[in-house]
């Protein structure tokens, strides 16, 4: 499981979500999930740009630098949809439509990614 806080607004993006960072979970990303409840998301490292190919839901995806800063926001991207690549972007956050609304998140805020450990 993995955490996400904006550590700018003092709000919780995802509260349990999962990781993707080998080329299979990569790939799959959120494509299959027909519901995804707040609180609930991915984070895709290393990540530059996302598509919503064969995707079911929107999705609000947020682009992240190698310091943890936000700087590029999709709102309810749609299936189908490709999205922009961001050079700078170390990592993405999908969530549900609506996330970066409700947490208030804009670009330039300090995230914090903790995943607990296991044992």
């Amino acid at each position: 499981m993995v955490r996400v806080e904006n550590c700018s607004r003092e709000t919780v993006i995802i509260s349990q979500g999962k990781m993707a960072n080998n080329p299979w979970t990569r790939l799959r990303g959120l494509i299959g999930v027909r519901n995804l409840p707040e609180g609930d998301g991915i984070v895709i490292e290393p990540c530059r740009g996302v598509h919503c190919m064969f995707m079911s839901i929107p999705i609000d995806v947020i682009y992240v630098d190698k310091q943890h800063r936000v700087i590029a926001l999709d709102r309810a991207m749609q299936p189908w949809a490709v999205g922009k690549i961001y050079g700078a972007s170390r990592y993405v956050v999908e969530a549900p439509a609506g996330t970066i609304e409700r947490t208030r998140t804009e670009v330039g805020d300090q995230l914090k990614l903790t995943q607990p450990s296991i044992g």
